[in-house]
């Protein structure tokens, strides 16, 4: 995707500017730290090659204008023993001719005043060989004294000095990628916060974000964000209060509608006419069923419902209210509606757990047929306060339920329902034509009072069972 190719993320920015300098530093820092650890080796190592040869120049003696070199062979097999290198040494006349000692470390043609010390590199027998010089005085001349000693102490010194130079830099170029690592998450964490409070909102649930765990950097973006919900809700409420005028203005007209499409069925008429009345009194009921539906789905919506007080209800209490005036309504259409209530304590709005029952009985009534049954229960499970309602209807299919939640959408039952109305075979009487808003409305009362609503096979083993889940009523709650 050409957006997710250009986006930059954020975490990878500042792990690339935190962790590639790293790479530039890693290296320095080494070639720093062996350079240190080394030179004070070396000088260590020079500095005791010059001790040997000032020992050497000891035994340089003059008798009579003859120079000689006195030094016995013990002394001499001291001086030679190493565990692990090899030691030379030669002693200089003032002329450079050779008093004493091994000829190889002659071929360097060096001039030194009296005590003063000269470090060179020297090849005997294709080994590397450090050399210290010191020039002697020899009466009124300068001799000199060399001794030389092969890198096997030093490169070893050398090679364990580099070796934990590396792996110590290397330790802390990891623990400092590391706590990088560790401090870009936690630093991006607020981020995460702030996304997680987005992503787990309803399209509905336009309340401010919450700022007690974002840090002053992002208190900036987070007032933003607040402002623009600010602003929707305000939109969403002038449009839901819209709504609910429109629909309360059309509930009177409407009534009245209906109620002389009705007074018209009773009174003499031509029998010609009377499929146009029947017709026209289904209509008016059908139009005002969907305004007094408006009506609920504006006050429905969390946005406007937020602003109303909760109140502690109880499911029980709501169904028996509700039999005294379906209960009719079911004995008219032939129907069995019987409640089985438990109480049931919840917290909610009253206008709208009523609106939700109401959906539910009108739906079922509507739609299960005549000689049907229609159940209402209520009880509750541990935390969760149940309303179920279900009939032996024709039910709807699994894969439509999910469908017939949303708005303006109706089951394959409830469409051929109202064909059968369309083309005569059914009376208008039998069933109000729905317009796909009661599961809707059941839904987004549900929603907005944090719990779901369930489609599920009936336990008669026809029909269909809704259930709607709420939390119960909180201990001590108004």
């Amino acid at each position: 995707m050409p957006g997710r190719t250009l986006a930059r993320s954020l975490r990878r920015t500042l792990l690339a500017w935190l962790l590639l300098p790293l790479l530039l530093i890693v290296p320095a820092a080494v070639a720093l730290q062996y350079a240190l650890v080394l030179q004070p080796a070396r000088s260590a190592f020079d500095q005791a090659l010059g001790n040997t040869a000032l020992s050497v120049a000891a035994f340089i003696n003059e008798d009579q204008g003859q120079l000689r070199f006195d030094m016995n062979p013990q002394v001499e097999r001291t001086i030679r023993t190493d565990q692990q290198d090899s030691i030379y040494y030669v002693v200089l006349g003032p002329s450079g001719q050779r008093l004493a000692g091994d000829l190889p470390l002659t071929q360097n043609s060096l001039s030194l005043a009296a005590d003063e010390l000269a470090y060179f590199d020297a090849l005997i027998d294709g080994q590397a060989v450090r050399v210290a010089a010191r020039g002697v005085a020899c009466g009124s001349a300068v001799c000199q004294v060399r001794v030389g000693e092969t890198q096997v102490k030093r490169l070893q010194v050398f090679r364990d000095s580099l070796t934990g130079t590396v792996a110590g830099v290397l330790a802390f170029a990891l623990a400092s990628g590391l706590s990088i690592v560790l401090a870009a998450r936690r630093g991006l964490a607020p981020l995460r916060h702030l996304g997680d409070q987005m992503g787990q909102r309803s399209l509905d649930d336009l309340r401010p974000l919450d700022q007690t765990r974002i840090p002053r950097e992002l208190h900036g973006l987070v007032a933003a964000i607040n402002r623009l919900l600010e602003r929707v809700r305000g939109g969403s409420l002038a449009q839901q209060a819209f709504l609910a005028d429109a629909a309360h203005q059309l509930r009177t007209p409407l009534a009245a509608l209906k109620n002389e499409a009705e007074l018209a069925l009773t009174e003499d008429h031509p029998p010609a006419v009377q499929a146009t009345l029947a017709r026209l009194n289904a209509n008016a009921a059908r139009a005002a069923r969907l305004s007094s539906q408006l009506l609920a789905l504006a006050r429905s919506d969390s946005a406007a419902a937020v602003a109303l007080p909760a109140e502690t209800l109880d499911w029980e209490t709501i169904a028996a209210e509700a039999a005294q005036e379906w209960v009719p309504r079911a004995l008219a259409l032939g129907i069995d509606l019987g409640f089985d209530l438990l109480s049931t304590p919840l917290q909610g709005r009253g206008f709208l757990l009523r609106e939700l029952l109401a959906n539910l009985l009108h739906n079922a009534l509507a739609y299960a047929g005549p000689s049907a049954q229609v159940t209402v229960r209520c009880r509750r499970e541990g935390d969760t306060a149940v309303l179920e309602v279900e009939d032996n209807g024709p039910g709807i299919a699994a894969d439509e339920r999910e469908h017939v939640l949303e708005r303006f959408q109706r089951g394959s039952a409830a469409k051929s329902a109202a064909a059968d109305i369309q083309s005569g075979a059914r009376e208008p009487s039998m069933v109000v034509q729905g317009s796909g808003l009661g599961l809707s409305i059941v839904r987004d009362i549900a929603m907005g009072a944090g719990g779901k609503v369930e489609l599920l096979d009936a336990q008669l083993g026809r029909g269909l069972l809704v259930r709607v889940s709420l939390p119960v009523a909180r201990e001590g709650a108004r």
